[in-house]
């Protein structure tokens, strides 16, 4: 089992860092990465953080060896809790651990909404869509403000066209510029034309999400994902090239690896209606890390079911354990987090996973999975080049 390394080994520590080389005008409140020299990157007229959704570290060292992201891997580091994107990427868009920023699954209860939302596209979970104006949702739900708006530097996104535009995009890049991009070609061009546009010193945030998308249906060691993954680092070899002469550093990092979870260790909640007769609503977070609301005179039972069923596939936390552990972060939650991850919290073993269905939903198959404990998911790579200057 592996945790954040909030003291100043995780992407919380990396983003104190980042703010403290962007002229913050007030730290983040954690300690900064260790090891990474701040005066690197502060002396830099372009900073480039590029997030490569599902790059994991062990995957890197795998696969990597002999290629140009392999060749400028400057650290291992952890991911937050749970390892997942809707947390980790808004740990890179906000700065803050989950336990200040209280985003903490793909499906969250928000109390706000008596609804379960899938977070990164704000929709119900089901059918339907909220009844809000745009924005409304964003600044209702989110109590954060974007990284961007807290440094001092000129500041772009680049992001894949289909989410350039939406709530939750729009909410993080605050005063960013925001450039869409289409193919893996014109992410780094875009890169590398917004660090050559640049007349005063600039902080450019990239996202790629393509990895991520592959794992997760044909899995880790898929033929695809390995070539998509050797596309990127060719790709990002032909950037470093494209911006030699300019002076910048570069970083990429990640929000999570991937484990495989085949059907045969995947537990479904129909195969157990005594257990889900127990919950006041349906499960929320990941299949990794689940949020569980229980009917207040079912706890007991719950409990004992969970420890005698599985036992060996499952570890039963309450909500109140791991923010006091500090599992989601260091310092006070916000006020939110409790309801946000449920009376229970149940951490898979191995590679298990637990899922449920509801009206409506449209199943899918994952093979690949992500925002448990084990190493393969919870490090990531932290990727470092200077070019120039």
């Amino acid at each position: 089992m592996i945790r954040p390394d909030y003291e100043g080994g995780s992407i919380v520590n990396l983003m104190r860092s980042l703010g403290d080389a962007c002229g913050a005008s007030v730290p983040l409140p954690y300690a900064p990465l260790r090891d990474l020299k701040v005066s690197l990157l502060d002396t830099a007229r372009n900073i480039v953080l590029l997030v490569i959704d599902g790059l994991g570290y062990n995957y890197l060292q795998r696969h990597g060896a002999g290629g140009h992201l392999h060749g400028h891997l400057h650290s291992r580091l952890t991911s937050v809790f749970p390892s997942t994107t809707a947390s980790a990427v808004t740990t890179y868009l906000s700065g803050l651990a989950p336990q200040q920023h209280a985003l903490t699954g793909w499906h969250m209860y928000f109390s706000e909404l008596d609804a379960i939302a899938a977070v990164l596209p704000l929709r119900p979970r089901g059918t339907g869509e909220f009844d809000a104006p745009p924005g409304t949702l964003s600044r209702r739900l989110f109590g954060h403000a974007p990284f961007v708006d807290r440094i001092l530097r000129r500041a772009t996104f680049v992001s894949p066209q289909f989410i350039a535009g939406s709530e939750f995009n729009l909410y993080h890049s605050g005063r960013a510029a925001v450039r869409g991009y289409r193919t893996l070609a014109d992410l780094f061009g875009q890169m590398a034309a917004t660090v050559r546009e640049s007349t005063e010193p600039s902080y450019v945030y990239a996202y790629y999400a393509e990895l991520d998308t592959l794992a997760h249906i044909h899995g880790v060691a898929s033929d695809k994902l390995a070539a998509q993954f050797a596309a990127l680092d060719a790709a990002f070899g032909d950037f470093l090239a494209a911006i030699a002469d300019t002076d910048t550093v570069v970083l990429a990092c990640a929000d999570h690896g991937f484990i495989d979870s085949p059907p045969e260790r995947r537990i479904d909640l129909a195969q157990h209606p005594e257990l889900a007769a127990m919950l006041a609503r349906p499960l929320c977070g990941e299949r990794r890390v689940v949020y569980c609301y229980v009917k207040p005179e079912e706890g007991n039972r719950f409990e004992a079911y969970v420890r005698e069923v599985f036992s060996e596939r499952i570890d039963l936390f309450s909500g109140r354990e791991l923010i006091d552990q500090g599992w989601f972060g260091p310092g006070e939650a916000d006020p939110r987090l409790a309801a946000r991850i449920g009376d229970y919290v149940l951490v898979m073993r191995d590679n298990w996973t637990l899922l449920d269905w509801v009206d409506g939903e449209k199943r899918y198959e994952q093979l690949g999975v992500h925002a448990g404990v084990s190493a393969d998911e919870m490090y990531v790579p932290l990727v470092l080049a200077r070019c120039g200057a």
